[in-house]
């Protein structure tokens, strides 16, 4: 266990404006904390939400921006407060970074919800410093935000489950539809809808698939 208590320089793929190009960015992750671990990232998934925010096409964006809210990798260090977590371990790591711990969606472990979460980029953290993503070599998330990926699954396989099929097992879970033989229709056959149409089909669920390609 170590103790992450000198800020550190890194390097990632940035956009510097809306073109969509993406060019090597050397620069300093946010202070850390006894909270925090410290990640090489070794495979990190490329979502839609990373091309519109690279694009400006939501009209938020700030450069440079480092996208990538996907992240699996190995865990460098962690700080004197981790409990969860060892050197060594592979984990993964998705879009949110920081939360007021305070609020009823904090205490309710629905973080989404919080007025003052922190995206994992193109946000600002608590120490006054942007966030930056992992299409970088190291990334340093709060444990609260890390999980561990089960030994046996392929962590190049496993870095769109933490955006894409969470997206989507969240209402299939919600409505009821993890049991066997009842049926799911999934509207849709892009990112999100076909981990839908993998996850249904893993419940033992019958999937009707409507493909929209408008």
């Amino acid at each position: 266990m170590g103790s992450l208590e000198a800020e550190r320089t890194t390097v990632g793929w940035a956009a510097r404006d809306p073109s969509g190009i993406l060019s090597p960015y050397t620069f300093t992750l946010r202070n850390t904390g006894p909270d925090d671990v410290y990640i090489k990232v070794h495979y990190c998934g490329v979502c839609h939400t990373d091309v519109h925010q690279v694009k400006n096409d939501l009209g938020m964006s700030n450069y440079p921006m480092v996208p990538g809210h996907e992240v699996v990798g190995e865990v460098l260090e962690v700080g004197s407060d981790v409990t969860r977590f060892t050197v060594g371990e592979i984990v993964g790591a998705g879009l949110l970074v920081g939360c007021c711990k305070k609020c009823t969606a904090c205490q309710s472990d629905i973080e989404q919800y919080c007025k003052k979460k922190i995206w994992n980029y193109n946000d600002v953290y608590v120490d006054g410093k942007p966030t930056q993503g992992g299409f970088a070599e190291t990334i340093i998330v709060e444990q609260k935000f890390v999980v561990k990926i089960p030994e046996g699954m392929a962590p190049e396989q496993v870095a769109p489950l933490l955006c894409a099929a969470v997206t989507v097992y969240s209402p299939l879970s919600h409505f009821g539809l993890k049991e066997s033989g009842l049926r799911g229709g999934i509207l849709g056959l892009g990112g999100v809808g076909h981990m839908g149409v993998i996850i249904a089909k893993g419940n033992g669920s019958p999937c009707d698939c409507d493909k929209l390609f408008r």
